[in-house]
């Protein structure tokens, strides 16, 4: 039997705490510092919270190693399976030209990359983050980047930092019903209290997305817009979140702000747009250059007389999307969603059973959920299915696009896996816990600190489920004890943790994988690190002014 212990090191919660970091220490500082693959950073970094957890925190040996494959068969499953098929409809798009058909079809709404950004990164990015989560906006909306022009790594960061905002609400919410139902607290009033928080970053994230594209010359052309698109967004989070629906808070931000750009275009457009240089093409992601070219050409002799594309041409580009919208949103209803959850299954992770928590129960992270009919990655599959009909792929073509990717993603699997095998040995050794136990012992400035330990729990495991499943109890047991209200640093674990989506190490593979820089993940992380801490920064200071009379009206 294996009984968590917060104060392993010398009885100390902060030496244990300090002690605890330093496999994430290792992580960042091989990837950012030493610029090493990240699936050697990610190995390395393994090794080094196993070591800590026999030696520092007593976990058997046998147990530890247990621990370890059962995070690796969640990187695995649900996590890189969802990336698999979203990167196969996108190969397949390429391969028959249509991608290169989208990216002329977005050029028609606005030919002015900083305007594309918020469009594809943060509008769409924000929908497929409502339908699907798990990292699924940063690999289409990366790649659909690359497709109207953008440099790989400058499209992968893009995607990284839109990836914030719509975080808490997104795959239908699932971070805020795991909060209310691990706290107790009821989802309408945490939904709420999020809504109060969350759409503060979207006020900012399209400007930031502007700036990363062409600097402070492109924020000062094209704020107009940018204010557009992130005031309708955050209206609409605001809205729905706390007067129509918690599920639904994404899908209406997302649609206003599209909407919205869209209208506002028609009236308004930069006096000096940043066009793509050469001939517009992107460069090459996942399918190759060679494929690449080819679909290109074999699109451009696709258009009709005039020498623009035919109406079906864009229809059938748009089709992928609109196919993966059309199967997340019916997997969603009552009947059909009841059906999927059929066929799911749960069962204790062998090895794990002799694992129990400071209070003598069982953690949740012993049981692993394999949910595959109603998973994400199913539901692209079934989209890729769909897909290869409307574009009219053979199955040896689409069979072919698939090895293609299995073997571009090999390092990027091995990524994912290894860095949620550290975050199962972490949680479940009881690591993360003492980090989070020991900031949260911070009394008065408990507020301040509050999102930063959501912040952690999404660096270490790449998500705001996770993270609110691991610190969503502590933060109200923290809240209780300080004197705060507990609705308000639950909401604030979800809200600070969104920001870690962009420097955790499961979205940096999945950012690079995308785009096809294979090793960069280090380079990835230094250019989102810093709007990470910044956006924190002010997550951190709203919620403390929430804490006191200056902002306690925003309270539920």
């Amino acid at each position: 039997m294996y009984q968590q212990v917060l104060d392993p090191v010398g009885g100390s919660l902060a030496a244990s705490a300090l002690v605890a970091m330093i496999p994430l220490a290792t992580l960042f500082i091989l990837l950012g510092g030493l610029k090493l693959k990240a699936h050697i950073a990610g190995l390395v970094s393994l090794l080094v919270g196993m070591l800590i957890a026999i030696l520092a925190y007593g976990m058997p040996v046998d147990t530890t190693l247990a621990v370890a494959t059962e995070g690796a068969a969640f990187g695995l499953f649900p996590i890189i399976w969802i990336i698999w098929n979203a990167i196969w409809v996108y190969n397949m798009t390429v391969e028959t030209g249509h991608f290169a058909v989208l990216r002329r079809s977005f050029a028609t709404i606005s030919d002015d990359q900083r305007i594309q950004a918020i469009i594809i990164a943060f509008c769409f990015g924000a929908l497929l983050e409502a339908l699907a989560g798990f990292g699924t906006p940063v690999a289409i909306t990366a790649v659909m980047l690359i497709a109207v022009g953008f440099k790989p790594i400058k499209a992968a960061a893009i995607a990284l930092v839109a990836n914030t905002a719509p975080v808490a609400f997104g795959a239908i919410a699932t971070p805020i019903v795991t909060l209310a139902e691990l706290t107790g607290i009821p989802q309408e009033d945490l939904g709420a209290m999020v809504g109060r928080q969350t759409p503060l970053l979207a006020l900012f994230v399209p400007l930031i997305l502007v700036g990363m594209v062409d600097g402070w010359r492109g924020v000062k052309a094209v704020w107009p817009a940018a204010i557009v698109g992130g005031l309708t967004f955050a209206i609409g989070q605001f809205v729905s979140s706390n007067y129509i629906s918690v599920e639904l808070t994404d899908i209406i931000g997302a649609l206003l702000s599209v909407g919205a750009m869209v209208l506002f275009l028609r009236v308004w457009h930069p006096g000096d747009p940043l066009l793509v240089e050469g001939d517009g093409r992107g460069q090459p992601a996942i399918a190759g250059a060679a494929e690449h070219d080819a679909a290109h050409e074999a699109a451009v002799r696709r258009r009709d007389g005039d020498g623009q594309d035919s109406r079906g041409d864009i229809f059938r580009a748009y089709a992928p999307y609109l196919i993966i919208i059309i199967v997340f949103g019916l997997a969603q209803w009552g009947p059909l969603k009841d059906f999927l959850a059929k066929g799911a299954t749960e069962f204790t992770w062998p090895g794990t059973g002799d694992i129990t928590t400071a209070e003598g129960e069982a953690p949740s992270a012993t049981t692993f959920k394999f949910g595959w009919l109603a998973a994400a990655g199913t539901l692209l599959l079934v989209s890729g299915f769909i897909t290869m009909a409307a574009l009219k792929v053979t199955p040896r073509a689409a069979l072919h696009a698939y090895a293609t990717m299995l073997k571009q993603l090999k390092w990027a699997t091995v990524t994912v896996m290894a860095v949620l095998a550290l975050a199962y040995v972490m949680n479940l050794s009881a690591q993360t816990l003492s980090i989070g136990f020991w900031i949260a012992g911070a009394g008065g400035v408990l507020a301040f600190l509050s999102p930063i330990i959501g912040w952690i729990g999404v660096a270490v495991t790449g998500s705001d489920t996770s993270s609110n499943s691991l610190f969503g109890v502590l933060q109200v047991t923290a809240a209780k004890e300080a004197g705060l209200d507990p609705t308000l640093l639950a909401a604030a674990n979800s809200s600070g943790g969104v920001l870690g989506k962009m420097i955790s190490p499961q979205n940096l593979a999945i950012g690079v994988a995308a785009v096809g820089l294979d090793g960069e993940e280090g380079e990835l992380f230094r250019r989102v690190v810093g709007w990470s801490l910044a956006l924190l920064l002010i997550m951190c200071v709203l919620v403390y002014l929430q804490s006191t009379a200056v902002l306690s009206w925003m309270v539920v």
